[in-house]
């Protein structure tokens, strides 16, 4: 399984991120360890200043750990390419993100990125979103608006379940201090549709639905070979 994570990153490292690419915004998960691990074995290829935006603190402390410059996006409000992970994407480079709680910025890293490249394995490929990711879509709800919110999204169909810490008591808190929902929608046919819906919900900060904003995304297979899939 870990080799089909490096076998993405690098695949993808390898491909979009050029001596000209000067801002780069670096996702959190797994899979990202080994893209720091592709920008760490290949620096001399790698643009001189190169500025790595990151999603949250476990890539931020990688990319400072292994000497790379990170920054802001009030700094850098434009980014070259973002490489982020993802829990599940579907046939049409729908994705589900948001299993460590940090599709926020990572959404908002996202969208400031003029090409935005998936990298996972082959478990996270699916023809439906639903179908391989069983944990539900994360959505983000400030603590205020947890009750309310978790009614209208069990009017809407869902099952929410709020997420709990592991090793304290209590729910998850995000880097911006808010809750994380996770609903069970089934098999999601419309995603877009979904996402504009549970994101008009008041008290919702965002949801870990990413819709025609990837263009490529890469995975590794257990037979060693990169499978690619374009918008």
């Amino acid at each position: 399984m870990e080799k089909a994570k490096k076998d993405s990153a690098y695949r993808a490292g390898a491909k979009h991120i050029t001596p000209e690419t000067r801002v780069l915004g670096v996702g959190s998960g797994s899979t990202i360890v080994y893209l720091v691990h592709y920008l760490r074995e290949n620096r001399e290829k790698l643009h001189p200043d190169l500025v790595c935006i990151p999603t949250g603190f476990q890539s931020r402390q990688l990319l400072v750990e292994n000497g790379f410059r990170v920054a802001e996006l009030d700094e850098f409000p434009v980014i070259d390419v973002a490489i982020d992970g993802a829990d599940e994407v579907d046939a049409s480079l729908n994705v589900i993100k948001g299993g460590g709680a940090a599709h926020l910025r990572e959404k908002v890293v996202a969208s400031a990125a003029k090409d935005f490249i998936i990298i996972a394995d082959y478990r996270k490929m699916s023809e439906q979103l639903g179908q391989q990711w069983k944990q539900g879509v994360p959505i983000e709800v400030i603590p205020f608006a947890l009750s309310p919110v978790m009614a209208r999204l069990k009017e809407m169909g869902g099952a929410p379940t709020l997420r709990m810490a592991q090793r304290k008591a209590g729910p998850v808190v995000t880097d911006n201090g808010n809750f994380v929902v996770d609903v069970d929608f089934g098999l999601i046919a419309d995603p877009a549709s979904l996402l504009a819906r549970t994101k008009a919900l008041a008290g919702v900060v965002e949801v870990g639905l990413f819709c025609s904003m990837a263009r490529i995304a890469y995975f590794g297979m257990a037979d060693g070979s990169v499978q690619i899939r374009e918008a």
